[in-house]
């Protein structure tokens, strides 16, 4: 059977696509420096794993498109 890739992931799994623990995780989320989690359903809230991966690659970043990194 073919492996799975979840669209959105849980704070648990959103924190570990970033290395990151809950805690710190949930810290840069309050802050503002990681988007917040979307509630798909009631009382279900969910981060978009690709937008984390983004970010985690640093496609995210605007404004730096002309840096050659």
């Amino acid at each position: 059977m073919a492996r799975v890739s979840p669209i959105y992931v849980n704070e648990k799994n959103a924190a570990a696509l970033l290395d990151m623990g809950i805690g710190e995780f949930r810290s840069h989320v309050i802050a503002g420096h990681l988007p917040r989690g979307l509630e798909i359903v009631p009382g279900v809230v969910r981060w978009d794993a690709e937008a984390l991966r983004c970010i985690g690659r640093g496609d995210a970043i605007e404004g730096m498109g002309g840096v050659n990194w």
